[in-house]
């Protein structure tokens, strides 16, 4: 067991191949011997549960995605050796600054200050974060919300936050996914390699 386990994050805005992209990179290193875990579905569980979501988020639903993600990742490394996270806790920020954006809303700052502190405090435990360029080309995904004006927010907010969090994130666009899951397997490669090699 790699010990603690590689995690791989991706966040961005719907329907952007966030989901596609990680069960791509699970079937790359399927082979590779490795206990691989997909954590997400954070805010449909939220909404299941009675939390308003999407442009209604409010401090207490994103409070809990974000607690019970922290919670999927650290149960997940029990018996992992890599996790993939599909939407991160930056995520659940993002939106949030999203839906206050489109509804006008606001958070009194002792708030605001509380969840950027989750985000900016646990963002650099991901071995790789990689954020979804919006290409509005793209149809959305059924079921999805068909805001347009929030999927553009929420995807600037999220933009916003990485570039304020952890710049060095890898970028996903609608032409690179190909080399990126390469890129992203020789990562995990790399890391599998050295550990056996200590």
């Amino acid at each position: 067991m790699i010990s603690p386990p590689i995690k791989i994050a991706i966040t961005g805005t719907h329907s952007s191949g966030k989901t596609t992209f990680l069960q791509d990179v699970e079937r790359e290193l399927n082979s590779s011997g490795l206990r691989i875990r997909r954590i997400g579905d954070f805010a449909r569980r939220a909404r299941d549960l009675g939390f308003p979501i999407l442009t209604k988020h409010t401090y207490e639903s994103t409070l809990w995605i974000m607690a019970e993600c922290l919670r999927c990742e650290a149960e997940a490394s029990l018996q992992s050796d890599l996790i993939l996270v599909d939407r991160p806790v930056i995520d659940a920020l993002g939106y949030l600054l999203a839906a206050l954006q489109v509804s006008g809303r606001t958070l009194n700052s002792r708030r605001s200050a509380e969840l950027l502190t989750i985000a900016t405090v646990h963002t650099p435990d991901y071995d790789v974060l990689i954020r979804t360029a919006l290409d509005s080309n793209i149809e959305l995904g059924e079921g999805r919300d068909l805001d347009g004006e929030f999927r553009v927010a929420a995807a600037t907010a999220i933009e916003r936050l990485v570039d304020q969090i952890k710049p060095n994130a890898l970028i996903l666009t609608s032409a690179n996914g190909n080399e990126l899951i390469q890129r992203v397997v020789e990562i995990v490669r790399s890391r599998l390699s050295d550990g056996r090699s200590q």
